[in-house]
Parts: structure tokens; C-alpha cells; sequence
């Protein structure tokens, strides 16, 4: 035989030499739960190992990872029901939660990359993404909230700002509100494909973010489209985005895949709670190897994300698969 495929496979040596993906801690978003409070750090029961973490103790995990090399964080409020209206008012009030957090840890770790999430779910009454009249989804009324919510994360240090809700036009929406109010180097990480996935509820418990009525099918996309994703992100580009995300990410490889393909920007991967605690129980029963974990963060690095939103981020950086 002429071609032996597997003398390329010999040793650690010549495999190492010859791999065509690297996957380093510069390339992982780590989500962090915030909640109020002092001292708290409490579990998240359908994700083992993740917790809401008050902002003293956020602190404590930030600087934990940062002595890690991982550097980058997107963070998510709890937000108490008392708090929640339905224009989502207190995501932008002065001295809330989530703003006091963006602004505490931007002022110890300036050299941190704090991305923040903008929709209206955490903060909503109906628990949706938009404001809710009749039934309906609201969207360009539902742009101003954005509006709103955007600029204050900026004037508290947010380096990226990642619109989550899937309203059409936000993009450039977002980006006329942060060029006029002078943030021109904010970036914007667009939720460019997210779908209408079975695979969000751990996050849902964590935040208490689900809806009160319906399902969020008429703005989220359907998981059997793939060519619409192309629509989103050609959108997207033109609006001024930054990044184009894929989420989930793991079910949705070949979306990373062809938006890698066909757009010239930074692709990000969002390896989502599901999945997370999926992988999580299986290695617990002793059904998996906890190196399916590598695996497949590595796979979202093979169909074209430079960067991966992970709740493995800490650990495979201490388990020393990834420097």
C-alpha cells in the first residue's frame, strides 16, 4: 500500500504535529449567574457544578478564572419577580443589579472582556424576549427597550454587548443608539441564529426567565431551517454586527459551518445549558467519559466558532486540556 493513513497517527509527536484545530482558553466565554444579595453562591440544581453568585463572590470566581488565563465573561441576571414589569424598566434603571455587577467587576479586572446580554426576558412580567400586547410580540416598540437597556450597559463598561431577543432590525438599532452616545468601540455579538430549542431549559430554571404564556416560536427561529440563518446574518453584517453567533450550538454545527462559510466575520458558538447538563449527567452515570467534553467544544472550533460560550470553560482550563 502507497497511502498509509495511519502513519500519520504513529505517536503523541506526529499527531500533535499534524492537527489542523487548537482550541485555547482565549477562545472560551464563560456565562456567569448573578444574583443579589451578599455571600451568595448557590447551585443551579439541573447544572451541576454552575451557580448564581452574588457580586461579592462573582468577583472572587472572576478573579479565580482570570488566574486561569480565561478572561472573557458573559454575565445573566436572576432578577426577583417583584422587580419584573412588563417593559422590562428595571434592565436599565440606575443602580440595578446587573449594571452594579458589569461596573464592580470592570473596575477590579479592566483588562477583563465582560460581554452582556440584551433582551427582555430576565426582566419581563410575560417572561418574553419583547413586549407583549395581546398575545403578540411586539417588535419595533420593543426596540427602544433594547435601546435603553444597550446604552446603560455600555456607560457601565460592557465590551461586547450580545442582543439575545431576535427582534428584527435591533442590529443597527443598537448600533445607532451606542455611535450617537460616543460608544463606537462597544462591539456587538449578535444572537444571529437562535433557535426555538427544547434544549434552554437548565438556563430557564436558573433565571426564572421562561414564558408566563405561549412559546417563543414567532420570533425565535425553527430548528428545521438552516438557509434562513443566512438571511438573519446577511441582515445582521449590514446592520453593523460585530460577531454572528449560532444557539444552541451543538445540534446546530452545520448552521456554525455554513454562516463560517458564507460571512467573513467572527463566529461564536453557544455551548447552551442543555447541552451542559446533558454531557453532565451522562459522565455522572458512568455513561460517558469526561473527555466528551473536549471533544465536543473542539467540534464547535472544527465547523468554524472562534469563540464558544461554554459552562466548561473553568474546568477544562483546570483540567488542564486547554491553556
Amino acid at each position: 500500500m502507497l497511502h498509509r493513513p495511519r502513519r500519520n497517527r504513529k505517536s503523541a509527536v506526529v499527531r500533535d504535529m499534524i492537527q489542523e484545530n487548537h482550541l485555547f482558553a482565549a477562545n472560551l466565554i464563560f456565562p456567569l449567574f448573578i444574583v443579589d444579595g451578599e455571600n451568595q453562591k448557590v447551585e443551579v440544581s439541573s447544572m451541576p457544578g454552575i451557580y448564581r453568585y452574588s457580586v461579592d463572590n462573582l468577583l472572587r470566581e472572576v478573579e479565580s478564572c482570570m488566574n486561569l488565563g480565561l478572561k472573557a465573561f458573559d454575565l445573566f441576571p436572576a432578577v426577583e419577580e417583584s422587580l419584573k414589569d412588563k417593559y422590562a424598566t428595571e434592565s436599565y434603571r440606575k443602580g440595578t443589579l446587573y449594571l452594579r455587577a458589569i461596573e464592580a467587576v470592570k473596575q477590579r479586572f479592566p483588562e477583563a472582556c465582560i460581554v452582556t446580554d440584551v433582551a427582555m426576558d430576565p426582566y419581563s412580567s410575560d417572561g418574553h424576549d419583547g413586549i407583549v400586547e395581546n398575545g403578540e410580540i411586539l417588535n419595533d416598540e420593543t426596540l427602544e427597550v433594547l435601546g435603553k437597556m444597550a446604552l446603560a450597559h455600555a456607560q457601565s463598561g460592557a465590551d461586547i454587548i450580545a442582543p439575545s431577543d431576535m427582534m428584527d432590525g435591533r442590529i443597527g438599532y443598537l448600533r445607532e443608539v451606542l455611535d450617537n452616545n460616543g460608544f463606537t468601540n462597544v462591539s456587538l455579538m449578535s444572537y444571529t441564529a437562535k433557535y426555538a430549542s427544547a434544549y434552554y431549559g437548565p438556563f430557564r430554571d436558573a433565571l426564572g426567565s421562561a414564558p408566563k404564556k405561549g412559546d417563543k416560536k414567532t420570533y425565535q427561529m425553527n430548528p428545521a431551517n438552516s438557509r434562513e440563518a443566512l438571511i438573519e446574518a446577511q441582515l445582521d453584517m449590514q446592520e453593523g454586527a460585530d460577531f454572528l453567533m449560532v444557539k444552541p450550538g451543538l445540534p446546530y454545527l452545520d448552521i456554525i459551518k455554513l454562516l463560517n462559510d458564507n460571512f467573513d466575520l467572527p463566529i461564536a458558538a453557544y455551548n447552551v445549558s442543555g447541552e451542559y447538563a446533558m454531557l453532565k449527567a451522562a459522565i455522572a452515570n458512568g455513561w460517558l467519559n469526561e473527555q466528551v467534553i473536549l471533544e465536543t467544544l473542539m467540534s464547535f472550533k472544527r465547523a468554524g466558532a472562534t469563540s464558544i460560550l461554554t459552562y466548561h470553560a473553568k474546568e477544562v482550563i483546570e483540567k488542564g486540556w486547554v491553556k
